[in-house]
């Protein structure tokens, strides 16, 4: 880099100066715009004096003092001398601005291409549902003709009356209970128990332990013997009546038997 003793003061002008300090740099516009971040035109432009091309005043010094500083020369003395303000300002076209004539016929191009889409999907519509609308279907009257019966049609025979039917009354009378279940044995338990339950022939019908909750009904004749442990737990009914198991109890287990007419007797040792 030269500076500001060794640039040389010659060329009359900033860009005669700012070449001179580069080819003495060995740099080419090229490594000025790299170094820069300056396009290669505006390095060209400043060189050669043209400042229009580059734009505004403001920027047009501020370039040359950026490309005076990576040279290392000293341009402030001639900055204030940079004609400059010969620049015109950029001038502005308005682009909003549109014509009369083209406002019409965009709105026309538009309304027209509204009604050919319009027609495009409205006529085959139309063509699809024409048949439909254009067939006649034949409505017959359900009137006889008064010419017939003038001419002595005999009108047909009204259809003869349903036979009247009796309803029926169910009963609501409770049917009378069997003299089987007069003799039932029912056991509800509120406690574990356990529970041998014999037929007449000796067969076993229940043994086990039940729980709370559980209830067992047989009929009458189909028990001979039951043995009950834990007996307090257990509350018999015989024909719907409760059974006072302590006559048949001991050590609070229950033993009886069942006799063909429904009573109980205790089990003889």
């Amino acid at each position: 880099m030269l500076s500001n003793e060794v640039a040389p003061d010659g060329g009359g002008n900033c860009g005669a100066r700012l070449k001179l300090a580069r080819e003495q740099a060995g740099l080419s516009h090229a490594d000025v715009s790299a170094r820069l971040k300056m396009p290669t035109r505006v390095v060209q432009a400043l060189e050669e004096n043209d400042l229009e091309r580059i734009g505004a005043p403001v920027f047009v010094r501020g370039q040359l003092r950026s490309y005076a500083r990576l040279l290392g020369v000293d341009l402030e003395p001639e900055l204030d001398r940079v004609a400059v303000a010969q620049l015109a300002p950029s001038q502005l076209v308005s682009h909003t601005h549109t014509p009369r004539y083209r406002r019409v016929f965009e709105q026309a191009t538009r309304r027209a291409i509204y009604i050919v889409l319009t027609a495009a999907i409205a006529v085959p519509v139309w063509l699809a549902t024409r048949p439909h609308l254009d067939s006649n279907l034949a409505v017959q009257s359900l009137d006889v003709p008064a010419a017939s019966l003038a001419a002595g049609a005999a009108p047909a025979a009204e259809p003869a009356a349903p036979p009247q039917r009796t309803p029926l009354i169910a009963s609501m009378a409770p049917l009378p209970a069997a003299a089987a279940q007069r003799n039932a044995l029912s056991l509800n338990f509120t406690g574990d128990s356990w529970v041998q339950v014999y037929a007449a022939d000796g067969s076993t019908l229940e043994q086990g332990l039940l729980g709370a909750g559980q209830r067992r009904d047989y009929a009458a004749g189909e028990v001979a013997r039951v043995v009950l442990g834990n007996s307090s737990a257990v509350q018999v009914q015989q024909a719907g009546q409760p059974v006072d198991l302590a006559p048949f109890s001991r050590a609070n287990v229950a033993r009886f038997t069942l006799s063909s007419d429904g009573s109980l007797a205790p089990v003889s040792d």
